[in-house]
């Protein structure tokens, strides 16, 4: 995890907040950093974390989770994680020659044309609470959810996904909910868009990374929004002012500064 986003957030290991949901969404850069800090924040909290993974390998992430101090074999070993491998699941589902493990598969929806009954399934029975469990609250994180959008599922079966997965993780369990949807208003896709906007106006916090207008620069990677309380003080999204820092990504760290203040600027 970056102790700095973490600071900026007001959160710590020591105690968890429950109840929310966290939209991760990015702009002419990649947001992917925010889920890595999640993913190993959660885990070093003493969370049990559901973990579907739609855009990279489960060696991708445990990779990045060995720099930021989190073994992810060792949390699935343990019980801890519940790491669903879609790329894997797709290609078992497409290829694969065993009806039964069809059947099985959370993601065999997109094959049936079906709603995402089956992942919504595996995702509550990997988060329920059972008797004895040590861990301190559930938390389902979802990168990179628009990829579904790709592979042809209506964006009304999606944000019905996510609202029984919010009903259930949130409410039901008092766990949380992160989700990331990658760029959507530069890419021109109309559904990813809407998929966006939707999600933005049920969370309760919104982390935005965004590129910088001026272009490349090597000491300043992007800029982070962050929205807070929109949904839980009534208020509408576009009236909340936003956080702003940029960032510099580093090999096992993101450092954070308010704008133009980089120590490479000044």
């Amino acid at each position: 995890m970056f102790p700095e986003l973490n600071s900026l957030l007001g959160a710590g290991t020591d105690t968890v907040e429950r109840g929310k949901f966290t939209l991760l969404c990015d702009s002419k850069t990649d947001g992917s950093f925010l889920v890595h800090h999640f993913l190993s924040y959660y885990l070093r909290a003493g969370c049990r974390v559901c973990f579907v993974a739609l855009v990279q390998s489960f060696s991708h992430y445990s990779i990045v989770a060995q720099k930021l101090g989190v073994n992810l074999s060792s949390a699935k070993d343990e019980g801890q994680l519940v790491f669903l491998e879609g790329l894997r699941s797709y290609t078992d589902l497409l290829f694969g020659d065993n009806p039964e493990a069809e059947v099985t598969n959370p993601l065999c929806f997109l094959r049936a044309g079906s709603d995402l009954k089956p992942l919504y399934s595996f995702v509550s029975a990997a988060l329920a609470p059972s008797a004895g469990q040590s861990w301190k609250c559930p938390v389902l994180i979802l990168d990179d959810v628009s990829v579904l959008l790709s592979l042809g599922v209506p964006p009304l079966q999606l944000l019905d996904f996510m609202h029984y997965c919010r009903a259930t993780v949130c409410t039901q369990y008092q766990g949380n909910v992160v989700c990331l949807v990658h760029g959507a208003e530069e890419s021109g896709d109309e559904e990813k868009e809407l998929l966006r906007r939707s999600l933005s106006h049920q969370s309760q916090v919104i982390l935005r990374a965004e590129g910088l207008s001026s272009g490349f620069c090597k000491e300043v990677h992007g800029q982070l929004k962050i929205f807070r309380g929109a949904v839980s003080s009534g208020k509408k999204r576009g009236q909340t002012q936003p956080e702003i820092y940029q960032y510099k990504i580093q090999d096992k760290h993101v450092t954070f500064f308010a704008r133009g203040l980089s120590a490479a600027v000044l």
